[in-house]
């Protein structure tokens, strides 16, 4: 199946780029191209893409807004140039289907959007190592009435084999699917795999739920 993509940023530059990179792709096609927010949902509306990516700084209507109008129709991928936290729980928030910055390069992108229509989320690595490293630092304690206990770690549903723990600690560091294939000399579908068994068993939907049990753990 050939994965069509709607591309919407208001800089040519970056739609060409884009446009280079997926359409050289196997499985991947291009069907147009937005300047705005608005032509993109005009556009999708009348396309019916499987993944938008869009910026989030766009004339008209802004990325935010384009996914939190179409997200629960379509899979919009966010793009951004600005690394920003508040964009990150917003655009999840909104219902994106990832979130990259656009120095991610290629593969990343690619990735991205398969990902995207697999059904999983992928964020940046840069983004989803900061983000868990505040995790990391775990809830305030609180005692017994409400002060001082520490609340206990959830467990996975089923437990991780050594393979699968050795991935999700990859996923945690920031590795992609591409990384993790060469360090382990294994095929990336050997490693996507091996992530929607660790997803079932940890009972989280994408790889951001996963590097956060790995953080949390200890793995």
């Amino acid at each position: 199946m050939t994965i069509r993509v709607l591309l919407a940023d208001d800089d040519e530059a970056i739609r060409s780029a884009y446009r280079i990179i997926l359409d050289a792709q196997p499985d991947i096609e291009v069907v147009n191209e937005a300047a705005d927010g608005l032509a993109a949902i005009a556009l999708a509306e009348r396309l019916r893409p499987d993944v938008i990516l869009a910026d989030i700084r766009m004339p008209r209507l802004d990325g935010l807004e384009l996914t939190r109008r179409l997200g629960g129709e379509f899979r919009v991928v966010v793009v951004t140039t600005f690394d920003l936290d508040e964009y990150v729980h917003e655009a999840l928030r909104a219902g994106a289907a990832g979130f990259l910055l656009k120095r991610s390069g290629p593969a990343l992108l690619a990735e991205a959007v398969r990902s995207a229509v697999a059904g999983d989320a992928l964020i940046s690595p840069q983004i989803t190592v900061r983000l868990l490293r505040r995790l990391s630092a775990g809830p305030p304690k609180r005692s017994a009435g409400g002060r001082g206990a520490e609340c206990p770690k959830v467990g996975p549903v089923e437990e991780l084999t050594a393979r699968e723990r050795e991935i999700a600690g990859l996923v945690a560091v920031g590795a992609t699917n591409a990384e993790i294939a060469a360090e382990l000399f294994i095929s990336a579908g050997t490693v996507k795999n091996h992530l929607a068994a660790i997803q079932r068993k940890l009972g989280t939907r994408n790889r951001v739920g996963i590097a956060a049990w790995s953080w949390e753990s200890g793995a």
